[in-house]
């Protein structure tokens, strides 16, 4: 029942900003969160996802994850853009080293829209992630630089959502905001919803959360199958982030990049 209730919350959520924030895509990182609402979209509109879905390309993305991400996009018919983002060298030299290379998503985000062609994007983030996401809204609006202000939020009550924008500004919208990462498990056990291979345990290692080569590493564990995973979590008090090397630079890092508009 309760996976009933996020999983009709979050498909409500995609349809009404679909129906009324156009033009829309999904920034899809090829992670379990992006492979959950993406298979939500899929739900919402009769098996077929009718917008972009957008890679903002590094070329540091693990070997694993562009493999997973041609497989997906031939088995679920993707429209996939993948957008290269700006070098290194670009990024702000002040910054410590992963949160410098974090930025270039970032910034790879903003060339994407800078041209104005999307007013919406869904993301597949989650308020139990990371504490800074806690304060997001399900319908987010962006500056037209794509900063963000998490003092100054439109107010959601009753399941009602703002869609209104500031001329040059796009709306972030966040149909999983309320589902946990073992929520995001069990959903994937129930619904048989393919993964990357880079979640289950190797060696007694595996990768908790997926992102770019140079700053992400693997986990300690022997999780080796889905329901091996959700047995872990169930337990675990390790960050679900640990591996995230821009986690734990320093106390702003992830502020700097959510306040500049990172994911």
């Amino acid at each position: 029942m309760h996976l009933d209730g996020l999983e009709a919350r979050s498909i409500t959520i995609i349809r009404e900003a679909y129906a009324t924030l156009k033009p829309m895509a999904a920034l899809w990182s090829v992670g379990k969160d992006s492979g959950v609402l993406l298979w939500l979209v899929k739900k919402a509109f009769f098996g077929r996802v009718p917008f972009p879905v957008i890679l903002l390309d590094t070329g540091m993305e693990l070997d694993e994850v562009y493999a997973f991400r041609d497989h997906m996009i031939r088995e679920w018919n993707l429209d996939c853009i993948n957008h290269d983002c700006p070098p290194l060298e670009d990024m702000d030299a002040d910054l410590p080293p992963a949160t410098r290379a974090a930025m270039r998503k970032t910034e790879g985000l903003k060339s994407l829209l800078a041209d104005g062609d999307y007013k919406a994007l869904l993301l597949g983030i989650r308020r139990d992630e990371q504490g800074l996401r806690a304060k997001e809204r399900v319908f987010s609006p962006r500056h037209a630089d794509g900063s963000w202000n998490f003092k100054d939020q439109p107010a959601e009550m009753w399941g009602h959502y703002g869609a209104r924008l500031e001329e040059g500004a796009h709306m972030r919208v966040h149909p999983l905001l309320e589902w946990s990462e073992l929520d995001i498990w069990r959903y994937i056990a129930r619904e048989n919803i393919p993964v990357c291979d880079l979640y289950f345990a190797r060696d007694g290692r595996r990768y908790r959360s997926l992102g770019e080569k140079n700053i992400t590493a693997p986990i300690e564990s022997n999780a080796a199958n889905i329901a091996a995973i959700i047995t872990e979590l169930e337990a675990t008090r390790t960050e679900e982030r640990a591996g995230r090397a821009m986690d734990h630079e320093s106390e702003e890092a992830f502020e700097v990049l959510r306040t500049a508009g990172y994911m």
